[in-house]
């Protein structure tokens, strides 16, 4: 098949047949699930669910992330016939990923939210399925790296951020955006020693013991230097891998909730993700893409590159 062959197809979220392969569906049209993925919430045969958590009741600043699992999906739809770049395989093609679809949550009931999120990935968990969650804000990460924790044990962190989201905050059912891996950490869900924070530029004195690469470090480093860090402070470890969008600066991801400058430049996020195939990644999210304040589409641009360097990553894993 090619480009041309799409005046045959349309709506693969719903009429493909096959779980593998990518879509020459006109990327302007048609309904938008994750890559042109199927839609479904059978996970059998599976082993990637990509999943929408519309939840942004957490933040500090400006709202508007639970439009992202929306727009991410509509961005990645100008990826869906390639094979994604830089790779010695394609995900897509030898990979069985399925759009499971979005959590189903009361959004006037918060106190609620943690539990319903924390069974929704288990769910997919318990069916040796490798979650991608598209969020939402950078909480969902909490209730998610629960789930993990419960069948793999504590996890190692990789994120790429601006903040370090590590406030202290000793109220364990507070639903905050920038305190959840202090949860993490104390809760003993994931294993501070061999966590590593990328891109940081706020300031926040206790660590935890978590390693933290911060964005000067990136830039005067290199990639390729940072990379080789990562990778032996996590070792061969069950690993979780989350992506703030405002990882990268403003200027090629404006479109979020807390900004701040000099931050990654796309490609570098592209290098590292790349150059992290081969870590022990169970699964991974990409949060914090705020659709009202991306007014050329580049931050949700960029937040799909991101989730499908994610199940390149699992699935690059999942071949051996």
């Amino acid at each position: 098949m090619a480009l041309e062959d799409s005046k045959n197809y349309a709506d693969e979220a719903f009429t493909r047949q096959s779980l593998t392969g990518n879509s020459f569906e006109n990327t302007f049209g048609g309904a938008t699930s994750f890559m042109r993925r199927r839609y479904t919430k059978s996970l059998d045969g599976v082993q990637i669910a990509v999943t929408g958590v519309p939840f942004d009741q957490a933040v500090t600043n400006r709202p508007g992330t639970r439009l992202g699992p929306r727009a991410i999906r509509e961005a990645s739809a100008l990826q869906s016939p390639d094979a994604p770049y830089g790779w010695p395989y394609n995900v897509i093609d030898e990979m069985a990923i399925v759009d499971y679809g979005d959590v189903a949550f009361d959004y006037a009931n918060i106190p609620e939210f943690p539990a319903t999120l924390k069974a929704h990935i288990a769910g997919i968990l318990a069916a040796d399925v490798a979650s991608v969650t598209l969020g939402g804000d950078h909480y969902i990460s909490f209730p998610i790296l629960q789930a993990y924790a419960d069948k793999f044990g504590p996890m190692s962190l990789i994120q790429f951020d601006a903040h370090t989201d590590t406030w202290a905050d000793d109220d364990m059912a507070r639903v905050d955006h920038g305190t959840m891996f202090y949860k993490a950490v104390k809760m003993g869900i994931v294993d501070p020693a061999r966590s590593v924070q990328v891109g940081i530029r706020t300031v926040n004195e206790d660590t935890l013991g978590v390693t933290v690469i911060d964005a000067r470090e990136v830039h005067e480093t290199g990639t390729a230097a940072v990379v080789e860090k990562i990778l032996a402070i996590v070792g061969d470890h069950p690993t979780y891998l989350t992506f703030d969008i405002d990882a990268l600066d403003p200027a090629f991801a404006p479109g979020t909730g807390t900004p701040v400058w000099g931050g990654l430049a796309s490609w570098q996020a592209a290098a590292m993700l790349r150059d992290l195939a081969g870590i022990n990644i169970k699964g991974g999210d990409i949060v914090e893409v705020s659709p009202p304040f991306d007014t050329t589409g580049a931050t949700a641009i960029a937040g799909a590159h991101v989730a499908v360097e994610l199940c390149s990553l699992i699935g690059w894993t999942l071949r051996g």
